[in-house]
């Protein structure tokens, strides 16, 4: 399932806030197959007309998606047109303010647990390696550092020669478990990096209060 983009999700959200809209989407993703306009209408009540106009802007908003079928079971000439249904998209739609990734650290976690349970290793260090994978991944071949650090919620901001992350995007896994979280976090700011080809060991540990507890050293000069 593909989680929409920021920008995107904000928007999608904001499209639901129309009560006639959401009524319809409500009604769409509660029937067991796709629906066509026709039926959406007759279930609520509403004209036609003001169904497909408020089902095609969830369609442009990714909430739902389209497919066509006839639904006489018909074919060939005289069959008619297909029907225009509709029903729930794939994309996911999340909004946090601030930042919050807490589906990466799920799929970090369970996939540290279930190798750490197969090797028998501790879960800590794989947990680690494998958010540093996971962050060498999203960086390749991307821009600088900056930019890529504000696309996964990490607010930096240069201060002092370094850059200071003021938000983490895993703060109330890092409240709870704060060694193995931060650990986590560690690993995939390295690989940030180091899909950037930049130096991985500019990233440290400095936890601080409202802030995230990583930081990164400024690039020494060639």
């Amino acid at each position: 399932m593909d989680k929409l983009p920021a920008a995107r999700a904000v928007s999608a959200v904001a499209a639901l806030d129309e009560p006639t809209r959401r009524r319809l989407y409500d009604h769409v993703v509660r029937q067991p197959g796709p629906v066509g306009r026709d039926e959406v209408a007759e279930a609520t009540g509403l004209p036609r007309a003001t169904v497909a106009f408020h089902l095609d802007r969830l369609v442009d908003e990714q909430l739902l998606e389209v497919s066509f079928q006839r639904r006489t079971g018909r074919r060939g000439p005289g069959a008619g047109r297909p029907a225009k249904l509709y029903r729930r998209s794939a994309a996911q739609v999340s909004v946090s303010l601030p930042d919050r990734r807490y589906e990466l650290a799920a799929v970090l976690l369970a996939d540290a647990v279930a190798e750490a349970d197969a090797s028998g290793l501790p879960p800590g260090p794989i947990l680690r390696a494998r958010a540093r994978a996971a962050g060498e991944q999203c960086a390749a071949g991307r821009g600088d550092i900056r930019r890529v650090l504000e696309e996964h919620g990490y607010e930096p901001r240069l201060q002092c020669g370094e850059l200071v992350l003021g938000n983490c995007p895993f703060h109330s896994l890092a409240r709870h478990h704060t060694e193995l979280i931060c650990g986590m976090n560690l690993g995939f700011t390295e690989g940030l990096l180091a899909g950037l080809g930049e130096p991985a060991d500019r990233v440290y540990l400095h936890p601080a209060p409202d802030a995230c507890c990583v930081r990164i050293r400024q690039s020494e000069p060639d």
